[in-house]
């Protein structure tokens, strides 16, 4: 079904898909021309992420994304797209304050056409949450693996495995859909936790690494479509094998994620 025969996902239909156990299928994109390939595949969300600094530009981290990056990437993946809800990251260290936050978050929706933005932390975040629901700023909140964090945790690691930190993120994803959080993020967290998570609150969960009963899944373009230097991580899956254009592998991964196919075991951390 192509953007111009389906109507425009909103916040709402995506209360409604996790209110009917439809599943939410979600990629990321960084340009005009990805945004009309997701968009006419059925991608519900593009997210246009801070990975863009692993996948374009070539960095090991997403730490040197700037706020420029990011509202340039959405201009353009704004004007390939016509349907799919649009939500972008907001990049490191655009947030340490809430007035911040506010000059930020409006960049990226009045210039970079965003719909969402989407924030990684989790307590340390409320009040800014708080705020920007207050001003009507549709927010998805991260939590699990926060990759622009990685200096401070040590690396890419599954987070949540032990009681106390599974108890602190379950009391974060709920203190955040209290604050006023539109989405929730769950990222490399273990499948068991991310299923309780995804029960325990009423907003959209999206999962990467977080097992198949989270409200709906995410993977970054480069990794389905096997391009993606070095190691791809484990939740990823490469949707070029066994199809023949990039359409029908993108085609395919929505296919997936609606009839619960992906991830299954081997996409997931225990």
């Amino acid at each position: 079904m192509t953007a111009e025969h389906r109507r425009a996902v909103t916040l709402s239909r995506l209360r409604e898909m996790k209110a009917q156990g439809e599943k939410i299928a979600c990629l990321t994109a960084y340009d005009a021309s990805f945004g009309r390939v997701l968009d006419d595949a059925g991608v519900d969300v593009i997210l246009v992420g801070d990975s863009l600094g692993m996948v374009i530009q070539g960095h090991n981290t997403t730490v040197p994304v700037t706020m420029e990056d990011m509202v340039y990437h959405s201009q353009a993946v704004a004007k390939g797209n016509e349907a799919a809800l649009l939500m972008v990251d907001m990049p490191f260290m655009a947030c340490p304050t809430v007035d911040l936050a506010l000059v930020n978050a409006t960049r990226l929706m009045q210039e970079g056409g965003a719909q969402v933005v989407k924030l990684e932390g989790s307590g340390v975040q409320l009040e800014i949450v708080t705020e920007l629901a207050r001003r009507s700023i549709p927010v998805c909140a991260h939590l699990g693996l926060q990759p622009q964090s990685v200096h401070k945790i040590g690396g890419y690691r599954v987070q949540g495995r032990d009681s106390d930190a599974a108890k602190a993120m379950l009391d974060s994803a709920k203190a955040l859909e209290a604050a006023g959080a539109d989405l929730l993020l769950l990222e490399c967290v273990p499948e068991a936790l991310a299923t309780e998570i995804s029960k325990a609150v009423s907003v959209p969960v999206i999962g990467i690494g977080a097992g198949v009963n989270c409200d709906g899944q995410v993977l970054v373009l480069h990794d389905i479509l096997g391009v993606t230097a070095g190691k791809v991580p484990k939740f990823s899956k490469n949707y070029m094998l066994g199809s023949e254009s990039i359409a029908q592998a993108v085609g395919n991964y929505v296919t997936e994620v609606r009839a619960a196919a992906f991830p299954d075991e081997q996409h997931w951390f225990r």
